[in-house]
């Protein structure tokens, strides 16, 4: 199978990685990323996903991937990239004499908006309260709808946050302090896992929800860290306590207000099998690492 990865960063090298058995292009906007994605082995390719002059240099194939980022600036920097950019996308590859078989876009469990805890999965209606994840909703929309135009599927990947090298936050529970609210997480190798899943099995399903198998308080995650870390439980605060400071944007605020658990008893369902199935697999590495750098520094002191 031939594929290209738009946007070939965080996940993306992952995915490259899982995908070695394949032929794999990975797409980056700049070239700085270039040397990284040759390093998996797979093809690299500098292209821009809202310039179809630039994605005339990716070769034709079997399924485009598209997991680019707006790097993390303002809504309207994310409709450039998400619904400008994919429809941009769609096109480029569709108009092609050897057009793909299929299309997956990577969103967002953000745009499921505030379900006051209450478990959501692929059949839930979003609800997105932010600018920005209106914009996801709308990029789902195309991504589903605008392929059949070109006779091929589309797909949407709905990931939880997301965790893993570079990328655990250890500080941030283990000083606090920590609000409330629940936290719904994937590890990077169980992201970029799920759209390898999706490319190489017969699943076809209009959307899919990348997420571990159990939502935690964020409360219980930084309890669990702390103890794990030899550490005193963290500072804790409400909602609203946190909802009384003075340091919170309008978006902030909507998205302190937002709570869900999200299932993945459907990719489970399917036959996907997790690497990191919770928080304590997917945290070991980087419990050993802190634990490791603490004890070094005690034994220097």
């Amino acid at each position: 199978m031939n594929v290209a990865i738009l946007g070939c960063g965080y996940v993306g090298l992952e995915l490259c990685r899982l995908l070695d058995s394949h032929d794999v292009t990975g797409v980056r906007r700049s070239d700085s990323g270039l040397t990284a994605i040759e390093a998996t082995g797979a093809n690299a390719v500098q292209a821009d996903v809202t310039d179809s002059t630039s994605l005339a240099d990716v070769p034709d194939v079997d399924a485009v991937v598209f997991i680019a980022s707006s790097g993390g600036r303002d809504a309207e920097a994310a409709r450039e990239v998400y619904v400008s950019g994919l429809k941009t996308v769609i096109d480029q590859f569709g108009n092609r004499d050897h057009c793909p078989e299929t299309l997956i876009y990577t969103s967002s469990t953000g745009v499921y908006g505030d379900h006051g805890g209450s478990w959501v999965d692929e059949k839930t209606s979003i609800e997105p309260t932010t600018e920005k994840t209106r914009v996801l909703a709308e990029a789902e929309r195309i991504a589903r709808e605008r392929p059949s135009e070109y006779g091929f599927d589309g797909t949407v990947v709905r990931f939880a946050g997301l965790y893993g090298p570079d990328r655990y936050r250890l500080e941030r529970y283990l000083e606090g302090p920590v609000t409330e609210g629940y936290l719904n997480m994937i590890h990077r190798t169980d992201a970029a896992g799920v759209i390898r899943f999706a490319l190489t099995e017969p699943v076809n399903e209009p959307t899919l929800l990348a997420v571990d198998d159990e939502p935690v308080s964020k409360w219980e995650f930084a309890d669990w860290l702390a103890d794990r870390c030899d550490l005193e439980h963290p500072p804790k605060q409400t909602k609203d306590e946190r909802l009384a400071e003075s340091d919170l944007s309008q978006v902030a605020k909507r998205r302190l207000l937002t709570s869900k658990r999200c299932s993945n008893e459907r990719i489970r369902e399917l036959g996907y099998e997790f690497t990191y199935p919770t928080y304590r697999e997917g945290y070991r590495e980087a419990i050993d690492r802190y634990q490791g750098t603490t004890t070094h520094k005690d034994d220097t002191d």
